[in-house]
Parts: structure tokens; C-alpha cells; sequence
């Protein structure tokens, strides 16, 4: 792998990163490495795993979110992504998370 770096436009609710602009719809435009590329899905791949627990949780009526490991976790997984996101972004990437407050927020324990 080489450290040059491409265009890519990222899909946050299906986790899709591709290099084609007009394949499907993106909300994110970024400039990545193939490594950078690779630790961002990690990233949606793990969040797809608590995603899943989060949606077996949900048929639990007792479990409330605030007390769910896998919500944490999720919402840890979210914040790394947009910081990632943030980081890799053009100025309208980094502008619409600044305008959400995502990165600000204090992480979970």
C-alpha cells in the first residue's frame, strides 16, 4: 500500500466508502490513504457489530439505553468515525460536524 492520497465519499448511514462520487448518495467527501481507508471501515464494521446488539437489546424492555454496553460502545464507534471523517473532510465535511457538536462531546467510560 502506498501513502498517496484519493477521493473518497462516504456514506455514514450504510457505512459506504467509495471512490465514485455518483454510484450512490454520500454526505461526506474525504482525502484518505488506503490505511486510512481501511482503519475508517474498521471503524463502520465494528459499529455494524454493535448495531446488532443494540437491535437485541431493543426487544428487552427492561435494559434501558443509558445502562447498555453496546450503546456505549456504539456511540464511542460514531464519535471516532466523525473524528476521522473530520480530520480526512474538505471544509464542507468538517463544517457540517462542527455544526452537529458530535466531537465535543465528553467520551463515554
Amino acid at each position: 500500500m502506498d501513502g498517496q492520497k484519493k477521493t473518497y465519499y462516504v456514506s455514514i448511514a450504510n457505512g459506504e466508502i467509495s471512490q465514485s462520487a455518483t454510484s450512490s448518495p454520500w454526505n461526506f467527501k474525504i482525502e484518505a490513504t488506503d490505511e486510512e481507508i481501511t482503519t475508517l471501515r474498521e471503524y463502520f464494521d465494528e459499529n455494524y457489530t454493535h448495531e446488532l446488539g443494540n437491535f437485541v437489546r431493543a426487544h428487552i424492555p427492561y435494559v434501558e439505553y443509558h445502562h447498555d454496553k453496546d450503546n456505549d460502545a456504539y456511540d464511542i464507534g460514531m464519535q471516532k468515525i466523525y473524528s476521522m471523517i473530520y480530520d480526512l473532510g474538505d471544509k464542507q465535511a468538517r463544517n457540517h460536524i462542527e455544526s452537529m457538536g458530535i466531537l465535543n462531546q465528553p467520551p463515554n467510560p
